[in-house]
């Protein structure tokens, strides 16, 4: 999987990524014939959470690509004070400058769905479509912000002694982040999931870099305001929405007044609900939503598709089963052990 340095405003930042084709999992350049979506990941978990999207054969008819973002996964790069939707959205651009991408079609997650809408706004022209699974509401509710708080509490609670690491208070953090994620939902694909991410996040969201994880995993999420009318204006791209039907965190009326607010500004939305889906819903729910994420992509598409290959591989696939996931054996666990 490569990295490409792309210089920002706030510096330089080395961004891994992932390229799957319809005939290379994992590919050095994108196919120029064929759309592309790129994938944007949420918060806490970076692109591996996209393995069933990756190894869906349907979706494998287009390039895809997954990009970790700052202080996620593997890449490298500070985190200015001021980093919200607008750098973040910046940061996609120039990864797309960058690899020279054409216009793609975006699918945010939570976070990832944010910073679509704002790349949307930004750059319209740059932008296909946008499907935004578990789009954040206009402003953040006060439970959920006080909630993401605590997740960071703990987990810089857990760095206190400098000689050794609490690994109760990390357990804690963790589960509130799950808790929030997947709605008490457990399998070995997320708990292989956490497990992957873990470490990653352990190398990045080190004590020197307090600053930069409470940017990215409480700021960029409470410090927000909705987009006024005017931006929304700019967006010419089509916009489906979906809402995860059991999360936890953003009830049904909060897409909806997303919605609302897109189709008073004319944009072209549609809203559709996966039910019992968890706010990570594109993991547990991968067979409607990516169902609607390819129906809506090839609605955009014009120029010929290739079928679908038989079987496709992820290549997410190796690291996840390296930390425990079997493809053939996905039942729950009373007791995950993520450390």
């Amino acid at each position: 999987m490569p990295y490409i340095k792309v210089k920002t405003t706030s510096g330089l930042v080395n961004f891994h990524y992932t390229i799957s084709t319809p005939t290379c999992t994992s590919a050095q350049a994108i196919n120029p014939s064929l759309p592309t979506i790129i994938f944007l990941h949420p918060v806490y978990i970076p692109q591996a959470i996209f393995q069933p999207q990756f190894s869906d054969p349907k979706l494998r008819r287009f390039n895809l690509i997954a990009i970790d973002s700052r202080c996620h996964g593997e890449t490298t790069g500070s985190v200015p004070s001021t980093f919200r939707r607008l750098e973040a959205a910046e940061d996609l651009l120039k990864f797309m400058e960058a690899l020279r991408l054409p216009p793609c079609h975006l699918f945010g997650m939570s976070m990832g769905a944010c910073i679509a809408l704002q790349a949307a706004v930004s750059h319209p022209q740059r932008i296909l479509s946008c499907c935004m699974v578990s789009p954040l509401p206009l402003v953040e509710p006060v439970d959920v912000a006080e909630g993401r708080q605590e997740i960071y509490d703990c987990y810089v609670a857990a760095f206190k002694d400098p000689e050794a690491l609490d690994e109760v208070a990390i357990l804690d953090s963790v589960c509130g982040a799950v808790q929030l994620g997947f709605s008490g939902q457990d399998s070995k694909l997320i708990a292989a999931l956490v497990k992957h991410a873990l470490p990653q996040v352990l190398k990045q969201w080190t004590p020197d870099r307090f600053d930069e994880v409470h940017t990215v995993a409480v700021k960029f999420f409470c410090d927000r305001h909705p987009h006024p009318r005017s931006s929304l204006e700019k967006v010419v791209s089509p916009i489906r929405l979906i809402h995860c039907g059991g999360d936890i965190a953003y009830p049904f009326n909060y897409a909806e007044e997303l919605q609302q607010a897109l189709e008073d500004a004319g944009v072209d939305v549609e809203l559709s609900q996966v039910a019992e889906a968890p706010h990570f819903g594109s993991v547990t729910h991968s067979i409607e939503i990516n169902a609607i994420l390819h129906d809506f992509v090839l609605e955009q598409t014009k120029s010929p598709i290739p079928p679908a290959q038989p079987e496709v591989t992820s290549p997410f696939e190796s690291a996840l089963v390296e930390a425990g996931w079997r493809q053939d054996d996905d039942s729950s666990d009373e007791d995950e052990d993520f450390i």
